[in-house]
């Protein structure tokens, strides 16, 4: 597959989510990475400082740089997808901002990832929006300290029903209310290839409309969310649309592995997988 010179990262938390924390970062460096993404990292929104100097020694011992994390999201493999508009978690979000920013600082990730949060059983979607904004722009000026940047998440509603930022012009919209209401400029897209193509969006059509908004970029294939290649998305006009704008960010490989290099990094032409 033809990927066009573009940079890929891999998600810890997905291709070696099997392994302890404190593993990832080695494990990523064994497969022939050099640079990595996460979810949130710690096991709280205020890890003490044992955990933070073990993680970040972690990554210094593999030698793989961060390039990007999730602020804090919940429980993901229970069906959580972000605290943001969540009245309830508020307090955990920005508990967890100090945390996230200066290690995001010490260690150079300069992409924070943010998920929107699920519509909540008897709460008021417009309430939960407003706090999501406010809490948006919190988080952005945060960022902005360490010359850090924001990008927010659609998700297909077929993975999410309950999500509300389900394609990448309600996305697109919502980074503009919060950079309105920061009055910065570093809140933008994190477009997830798997979610826009799932639900059938124009992948190429919407990169080309969204390019000065888009931040990350993360993959997997569809049906099976594995590696590019193993489903039906069009992976070939993906990345020779992300070509054509000039991308020159990260790609997150935020796909389930076989577990097994010579599979899960085949369709890497310039990696080269640990025998």
């Amino acid at each position: 597959m033809n990927t066009n010179g573009l940079r890929f990262a891999a998600n810890m938390s997905m291709l070696y989510g099997h392994l302890p924390m404190l593993e990832r970062p080695a494990a990523a460096a064994a497969d022939g990475f050099i640079t990595v993404e996460t979810w949130w990292p710690f096991t709280g929104p205020e890890p003490d400082a044992t955990e933070v100097e073990a993680f970040t020694a972690a990554l210094d011992d593999a030698a793989v740089q961060l390039v990007a994390m999730n602020l804090i999201e919940g429980d993901m493999r229970a069906g959580d997808r972000g605290l943001l508009s969540s009245p309830d978690r508020h307090g955990e979000v920005l508990a967890s901002l100090d945390v996230a920013t200066s290690f995001a600082d010490r260690v150079g990730c300069r992409i924070l990832m943010v998920l929107y949060g699920n519509r909540e059983p008897g709460v008021d979607p417009h309430q939960q929006d407003r706090l999501a904004v406010e809490n948006l722009a919190i988080a952005a000026a945060a960022a902005d300290r360490i010359g850090a940047c924001v990008a927010l998440e659609a998700i297909s509603p077929a993975e999410a029903p309950d999500y509300p930022i389900s394609d990448a012009d309600t996305a697109a919209a919502t980074t503009d209310a919060v950079n309105d209401r920061s009055g910065l400029t570093n809140t933008g897209l994190l477009a997830d290839l798997y979610h826009h193509g799932r639900s059938g969006e124009d992948v190429p059509g919407l990169l080309r409309r969204h390019a000065q908004r888009l931040l990350h970029v993360q993959v997997a294939d569809d049906p099976g969310r594995g590696r590019p290649g193993s489903g039906a998305l069009d992976y070939p006009a993906y990345f020779a649309a992300l070509h054509d704008i000039g991308y020159a960010g990260w790609i997150g490989l935020e796909y389930e592995p076989t577990r097994d290099p010579r599979v899960d990094f085949d369709w890497l032409p310039t990696l080269r997988p640990a025998a």
